[in-house]
């Protein structure tokens, strides 16, 4: 089977399950291509478990060959956060800055280490031996809310901008360090050489501070270059070379590359909604990247529904995934509960704000991604199971009953 053949086919049934969603359900579109494609694969195993139909085993084949793990982080990602990173205002950014910066490193970290720690007291509590190491690449995977799925929804719930713009910034900010996280603690876990504490803090300077210098410095080219040109076609070129090329380099000299196609994004977007012409310029540009933003997300959720397809045989330990989700939330609660109290004492907030950024923490595709690369045995099993169940919940639970809660901290505003 070919890639356009796998590639028609994919984005066929998603747009025909977006239309549906339009035309008769009004769900979230993220969440009901999901949701879609979950019905439809469990359709699909209900009719094979009846000797009905053997088409979920070539569906199933067909998903696992898609290598999903290498697909989201070395192709989509790096152009969904680009074009995230696009729409973020820098003026109501810099304004919550410190809100963003704090959530996105410190909470992300604490959270990491917090779900590491209870998950394996909660594995001991089953009498199953999870080694450590394994907890601790659990709790850096599941800890950043995924930028994907946030913006997807923050588009949709119409919150006050202020508000939009932490939840937004947070995701895009949080998924490179949570990225960086992984990557020091997968290292740590599993090469011959012992962890150093001068070993992590290189690593975490040449990941984090090396990803977002690169990131200004290619934005700072990016808009030199399309600030030089008055085609339209050409500035729409650039910015996907900025995507292409910047993320490709940024692998290469082994920085975070989800990082600098946020600071490249916001600068891009920034500069030129400024500086070009008062015509339609950036508003194409803009719009190029929407499309490109919608057909990805609509992609990307499709796999995730069907992913279930490659994961049905690892769900005996029911229970033990349902009691992830509520454990990931509560210490979600405490991380971000506990710096925006304190932020509160000097700054206002629109009502609600702390629910709405705790039960606004989704995560998504990213966290399935960075499970499928750990190593192949039962414990990376049990750890993709759990992953995929908080995943479900988040996007097919969180993201379509958040629309109220801003909706009731806008009625208690007004």
């Amino acid at each position: 089977m070919n890639i356009y053949f796998t590639f028609s086919i994919l984005i066929t049934t998603a747009i025909i399950l977006a239309y549906l969603n339009h035309r008769l359900i009004k769900m979230q579109t993220t969440s009901a291509i999901m949701v879609g494609a979950l019905v439809l694969s469990l359709i699909l195993l209900g009719l094979n478990k009846l000797g009905l139909s053997h088409l979920e085993a070539h569906v199933e084949t067909f998903v696992a060959h898609l290598h999903f793990h290498n697909l989201l982080i070395n192709g989509m990602l790096s152009f969904l956060l680009f074009a995230g990173a696009l729409t973020i205002d820098w003026e109501t950014f810099k304004n919550q800055r410190l809100e963003i910066f704090t959530l996105a490193s410190v909470s992300t970290i604490a959270s990491a280490f917090l779900v590491g720690i209870t998950s394996y007291l909660l594995f001991n509590a089953f009498h199953i031996n999870l080694p450590f190491k394994y907890c601790m690449l659990f709790g850096a995977l599941i800890s950043p809310t995924d930028p994907i799925a946030v913006l997807s929804m923050v588009t949709e719930i119409h919150a006050p901008k202020k508000l939009e713009v932490i939840i937004a910034g947070e995701s895009l900010f949080n998924d490179g360090v949570g990225i960086v996280i992984f990557i020091t603690l997968y290292q740590f876990a599993f090469s011959n050489q012992p962890p150093t504490i001068h070993g992590t803090i290189i690593l975490f300077i040449q990941q984090v501070i090396g990803g977002i210098t690169y990131g200004a410095i290619l934005g700072w080219l990016g808009t030199l270059l399309i600030r030089s040109v008055d085609d339209h076609k050409l500035r729409i070129l650039i910015t996907i070379g900025i995507v292409t090329g910047g993320y490709t380099l940024a692998q290469f000299l082994q920085i975070s590359g989800p990082l600098a196609m946020v600071v490249a994004g916001m600068l891009v977007g920034n500069t030129c909604r400024k500086a070009l012409p008062t015509d339609d310029s950036y508003k194409i540009i803009e719009g190029f990247w929407e499309i490109i933003d919608e057909i990805l997300n609509a992609f990307l959720f499709l796999l995730i529904g069907f992913e279930i397809l490659v994961m049905s045989h690892y769900f005996h330990q029911v229970l033990l995934c349902l009691l992830a989700i509520p454990l990931v939330l509560i210490i979600r609660a405490i991380t971000v509960a506990l710096p925006m109290n304190f932020f509160k004492r000097t700054r206002s907030y629109p009502p609600q704000t702390i629910n709405i950024l705790i039960w606004g923490g989704l995560r998504g595709g990213l966290a399935v991604a960075l499970a499928l690369s750990l190593p192949l045995n039962h414990y990376r099993d049990l750890i993709l199971t759990m992953t995929y169940t908080i995943v479900v919940f988040a996007i097919v639970i969180q993201s379509t009953t958040i629309k109220g809660l801003v909706k009731r901290s806008m009625e208690n505003k007004s």
